[in-house]
């Protein structure tokens, strides 16, 4: 089945769409995929992934189209960020 494999960092986002067995799990796609050799700095032991955007676990299985997201921590403190007023527009 084909599913897709997304993760993003500033400056460079990488989507890919792969074929893998149908009793394959999270885990199973990402490592397939090959990202974790592109980016060896990802850390599945504390990153959150998700499907379409809904936090699952490593092991959850997937259907046929699923795309899987690799999440990166926040680095800004919302608390210090400047918002921008809507009014100024």
């Amino acid at each position: 089945m084909q599913i897709g494999v997304a993760y993003s960092e500033p400056g460079q986002q990488i989507w890919l769409n792969i074929e893998v067995p149908d009793a394959s799990t999270v885990t199973d796609a990402i490592e397939r995929s090959g990202i974790l050799k592109q980016f060896p700095h990802i850390d599945l032991t504390t990153q959150k992934v998700g499907v379409f955007g809904r936090l699952v676990k490593l092991d959850a299985p997937l259907k046929a189209g699923d795309r899987i997201e690799i999440y990166r921590g926040i680095i800004a403190d919302p608390e210090t960020v400047p918002r921008k007023d809507m009014a100024d527009d």
